[in-house]
């Protein structure tokens, strides 16, 4: 334990000191080195996340905690503590602040998606009672709801006759994010439903289904695997997995529709992975989402990874 210790602080100073060396043969403090020779995404972020992170200044520590209107004078300070002339660097300045944007911005994300899963639903709340009958409007426009409490709730996935029992484990988050993929992503979102009811006439002709032997195919509860789904883009987000996905996608802070986006696109591919999948019976689920989780993981590893490409949030984030 001892030698690992050492080794430890050993390999600090050797790096501390190799730092030193390139700044005063290249001129360049690190947080220019990355600005300078990483292109715009989450492989520069990461890289100034990581830097600031690690630096020995507490004042460069805690520049990833600020508040989004704080940003500007901590660039300030971070320009003034790195002995920075901004009139002769000004682009660093700005790809600074386009870092920091998103560092922080990821941060107050997970707050705001937090605060969504802890609130629980309540059918007494005005509110949520009209965002659930909104889901009901969106994916079965053509069936109106004959009671609230009713059985047709199972039409959509839900357990039972009353909804509000399934979003215990994510809160109004898993219902945020299943009237977001009704309403933004209709066609979509009804056509997983109607091939979650009914798999095997799906939209894949009936030489693919011969071709897949999907005889068999199971159906699965749209509703509850909408949460289930929520709960894996959660831990996504929680973990820092995410921040390869966002930081390629935002060019400034990330943002709840971000996140929502990024559902609707994992209920998509959780929808084509269980089909190829063929699983024998529901029982499956748990091996067939870990597996899913797995895929994704792997993907977001590769720096240059964005889920939902058709979502870029602007095309100005080439030129910071």
């Amino acid at each position: 334990m001892f030698v690992q210790v050492c080794l430890y602080f050993y390999c600090k100073c050797l790096w501390r000191c190799l730092k030193f060396v390139v700044r005063k043969l290249t001129g360049q403090c690190e947080l220019q080195r990355i600005c300078y020779n990483t292109k715009p995404g989450a492989a520069r972020t990461m890289k100034i996340e990581a830097s600031l992170k690690g630096s020995k200044s507490k004042r460069l520590q805690t520049s990833v905690n600020v508040h989004p209107d704080a940003i500007e004078k901590t660039i300030d300070d971070i320009m003034e503590l790195k002995r920075i002339n901004p009139d002769i660097n000004p682009q660093l300045g700005v790809s600074l602040q386009a870092c920091l944007l998103q560092i922080v911005g990821y941060r107050n994300l997970i707050a705001e998606v937090e605060k969504l899963r802890r609130e629980p639903y309540d059918s007494e709340n005005p509110q949520h009672e009209e965002m659930l009958l909104k889901l009901w409007k969106c994916l079965k426009p053509n069936s109106p709801l004959k009671a609230r409490i009713s059985k047709q709730w199972c039409e959509i996935g839900f357990q039972g006759d009353d909804p509000k029992t399934d979003f215990r484990g994510m809160g109004l988050l898993g219902l945020y994010n299943l009237v977001y993929f009704a309403e933004w992503d209709t066609e979509i979102a009804q056509q997983v439903l109607s091939d979650s009811l009914h798999p095997k006439y799906s939209q894949l002709s009936k030489a693919e289904w011969e071709k897949k032997k999907f005889d068999k195919a199971i159906g699965y509860s749209f509703a509850i695997v909408g949460i289930n789904i929520t709960d894996l883009a959660y831990n996504l987000l929680v973990s820092g997995a995410l921040k390869t996905h966002f930081y390629n996608i935002a060019p400034e802070a990330p943002t709840l529709t971000h996140f929502q986006q990024t559902f609707c696109y994992l209920m998509h591919e959780f929808h084509k992975f269980w089909i190829d999948e063929d699983p024998l019976d529901i029982m499956e689920f748990n091996r067939v989402r870990e597996k899913f989780y797995k895929r994704i993981l792997k993907q977001l590893q590769n720096p240059e990874m964005a889920l939902c490409p058709h979502f870029a949030a602007s095309e100005s984030l080439i030129n910071m």
